[in-house]
C-alpha cells in the first residue's frame, strides 16, 4: 500500500489501518497535497459515528473525564477515536501536549485512536483540520469520536459546530458559572458536567447552573433541557450518570429527524467556511494587496475604509 497516494490512503483508513489513519490526519492537518481529495473520498463513508464535544475552561479536568468516558465505552465493546485540540507551539506550530502525555493504559488498545492537533490560533481553539480529522475517524469505523478542546473561553462555541452532542465541563472554582454564562457556553451545552463534585462549593455551582438554565431563552426548535451531572473524574465517580445523560441526548437527537437536521446544518456551515476561505485566497492577489497598500499610502490621514473597500471590490471583476 502506497500511503503517499490519496486513494491508497483512503483505502487504508476504511480498513482501520492505524498507520493510514495517522498519515491521513497528518496530511489534513498540514494541508499537504491531496488532502482535499482524501477528505472527499472518505466523506461518503462518514455519518455513523457519534461525535461528542468535551469543552470547558482550562483546569476543569476534561482530559481525565475523557479518559474515563473512553474506559466506559471500551468496556461496553465500543471503539473510540479522540481528537484533542491542544495549544500550538510558538516555535513549530505543532501541538504542545502530545498523545504520549495524555495516554496511559490506552496504549496498545486497537479500539482507541488518540490524536492531538494544534489549535494554530484558530478561533475557538479548533483548527480547520478538526472536522476533517473527525471524518477520518468516522470513516475508519470508530463508534464514538470525541473532540476535546483546549479550553479558551468564548471561542469554545466552535465546538458546537463539530459535534452532535456537547458536554460542557465546569468545576466549583473561579466562578465557573459566571464564566460559562459570559462565554456563551450556556447556549451550546447539551449536558453540563460539574467535575470535582467533592469540592464543598459543588452544590452551589449546580444550583447556579440550574437557575441559569431556567432563565435562558430556549432555542425555538429545541425541546431539550440540558441536565446537570456531578462527577469526580479522578475516582470515576458519576461517570455512569454522565454517560446516561449523554446517551439520552443522543436518543433525543434520533427522534423527529433532529440527528439529520443537525448534521445537515453542520455541513452547510462547513461548506460556507470552505467557500469563504477559498474566495479570500483567490481574491487577495499580490496585485490587489499592492493596490490597497498604495491607496492607503496616498490617503494620508484621510482614510475612508468603506470607500477603499468598494474600490478594491470594484477591481475584483
Amino acid at each position: 500500500m502506497n500511503l503517499t497516494d490519496p486513494a491508497d490512503l483512503a483505502a487504508g483508513v476504511l480498513a482501520r489501518k492505524r498507520r493510514a489513519i495517522a498519515r491521513a490526519i497528518t496530511r489534513i492537518e498540514n494541508d499537504l497535497a491531496g488532502a482535499d481529495d482524501l477528505v472527499d473520498a472518505l466523506y461518503p463513508n462518514t455519518g455513523r459515528a457519534w461525535r461528542l464535544g468535551v469543552t470547558g475552561p482550562p483546569g476543569a479536568g476534561k482530559s481525565t473525564l475523557t479518559d474515563r468516558l473512553i474506559g466506559h465505552w471500551r468496556e461496553a465493546g465500543q471503539t473510540v477515536g479522540v481528537v484533542a485540540v491542544d495549544p500550538s507551539s510558538p516555535f513549530t506550530g505543532g501541538a504542545l501536549l502530545g498523545d504520549r502525555v495524555r495516554l496511559s493504559e490506552r496504549l496498545g488498545d486497537d479500539g482507541v485512536f488518540y490524536r492531538s492537533l494544534a489549535a494554530r490560533g484558530a478561533g475557538g481553539g479548533l483548527s480547520e483540520a478538526t472536522e476533517a480529522a473527525c471524518d477520518v475517524l468516522d470513516a475508519a469505523g470508530f463508534d464514538v469520536v470525541i473532540v476535546e478542546t483546549v479550553g479558551v473561553g468564548q471561542g469554545e462555541l466552535d465546538v458546537a459546530e463539530a459535534a452532535d452532542t456537547v458536554a460542557v465541563v465546569l468545576v466549583p472554582e473561579s466562578g465557573d458559572a459566571i464564566q460559562a454564562m459570559k462565554a456563551g457556553l450556556m447556549e451550546i451545552a447539551d449536558v453540563f458536567c460539574v467535575n470535582k463534585a467533592d469540592h464543598p462549593d459543588a452544590n452551589a455551582l449546580v444550583g447556579a447552573l440550574r437557575s441559569a438554565l431556567r432563565l435562558r431563552t430556549p432555542r425555538e426548535e429545541d425541546a431539550w433541557t440540558p441536565p446537570v451531572v456531578q462527577t469526580v473524574a479522578t475516582e470515576s465517580g458519576g461517570i455512569e450518570a454522565l454517560v446516561g445523560a449523554l446517551e439520552q441526548h443522543r436518543a433525543w437527537l434520533h427522534k423527529g429527524g433532529r440527528w439529520e437536521a443537525r448534521r445537515e446544518a453542520r455541513l452547510r456551515r462547513r461548506v460556507r467556511r470552505l467557500v469563504q476561505a477559498d474566495w479570500q485566497r483567490r481574491f487577495w492577489t499580490p496585485e490587489r494587496q499592492k493596490a490597497l497598500d498604495e491607496a492607503i499610502a496616498a490617503l494620508g490621514e484621510e482614510r475612508a475604509p468603506h470607500d477603499l473597500a468598494l474600490r478594491i471590490l470594484g477591481g475584483a471583476g
